[in-house]
């Protein structure tokens, strides 16, 4: 990119401390102490402290932890975490524990049921990755691990329907990126973890990331158009992202996942927001069809990193 990178790196870091962080340790290779005193700023200022403005005393944002999207206590968590809102910030933490008032389901999982007895595989990922994430310490993290460790399905994935056989992109994202989180918080069974994810990654990688295993078609539109927050949905550049994290882009089979983003990008060297999920939300960090320093930072770190940038 030469000269045009120089410049969408100069715009990402005109933008948000959420967005800056990320930018100085993923694009600028800037030392820890620098880039982690940016990210020290996301729960002070711009989006991060925005988010945190409308936090109860009780330590919710709404009364039901899982319920009204997506300004629920779980998707304010899940984009906080997305943020960088550092670990063991005390606001953080006590939201963490208002997942475990009614405690784990009888299975080991987290509950949405209005009586706590049904655990969901996407929400238990999500929960599991906060608590990994800001450092919340629990007995329980263990069996929330247990529990999304023994979903997986056979083909690798995971699904959030107990019944049904073939795996979901969407609870797969989610349960990898939990399972990424557990790995590099030195979480147990840390074999386990690597074996799962690699099983995971070879269901996402037998779809190429977006292509129904049975006729090769496009699963869903919706996996070639990229938004932010992604909230529960699966993408391209969300798998593109994971793999990026998990330092596994060697693959041919990314190839075409990879042109797809590289088609995105626009002639400023920018890439747009594409879609916006419905539902309530705090506030809007970004306005679909007008270049997304989110999507942007995401497809750069992805490229940079892929072995066919050489």
């Amino acid at each position: 990119m030469g000269n045009d990178r120089a410049a969408v790196v100069e715009w990402l870091l005109e933008g948000d401390p959420a967005i800056r962080w990320q930018v100085m340790r993923d694009l600028e290779g800037a030392s820890e102490s620098v880039w982690r005193a940016e990210q020290e700023r996301v729960g002070a200022e711009g989006w991060g402290a925005m988010l945190l403005s409308h936090q109860d005393p009780k330590g919710r944002w709404t009364p039901r932890i899982y319920g009204k999207k997506w300004i629920s206590t779980t998707y304010t968590m899940v984009l906080l975490r997305a943020m960088g809102l550092p670990p063991r910030d005390p606001r953080a933490l006590a939201a963490c524990a208002l997942f475990l008032e009614r405690g784990v389901t009888e299975d080991g999982g987290i509950g949405v049921s209005a009586d706590g007895r049904r655990s969901d595989v996407c929400v238990t990922a999500m929960v599991l990755a906060l608590f990994y994430w800001f450092g919340f310490e629990d007995p329980t993290r263990e069996a929330i691990l247990d529990h999304l460790l023994a979903r997986q399905h056979e083909d690798g994935g995971w699904n959030c329907v107990r019944e049904y056989t073939h795996s979901s992109f969407h609870t797969t994202i989610s349960a990898l990126e939990a399972l990424r989180q557990c790995a590099e918080a030195g979480a147990p069974r840390q074999g386990d973890i690597a074996g799962a994810e690699a099983r995971g990654r070879e269901f996402l990688l037998r779809h190429h990331l977006f292509r129904s295993h049975r006729t090769g078609e496009v699963v869903d539109p919706r996996f070639l158009r990229f938004s932010f927050p992604p909230r529960w949905h699966y993408d391209v550049l969300r798998g593109l992202d994971y793999f990026w994290s998990a330092r596994h882009l060697e693959d041919p089979r990314l190839d075409e996942a990879i042109d797809v983003v590289v088609s995105k990008r626009r002639r400023d060297g920018r890439w747009p927001l594409q879609q916006r999920w419905a539902g309530e939300t705090w506030f809007e960090m970004e306005e679909v069809g007008k270049p997304s320093r989110w999507n942007t930072l995401r497809a750069m770190r992805v490229l940079e990193a892929w072995p066919g940038s050489l």
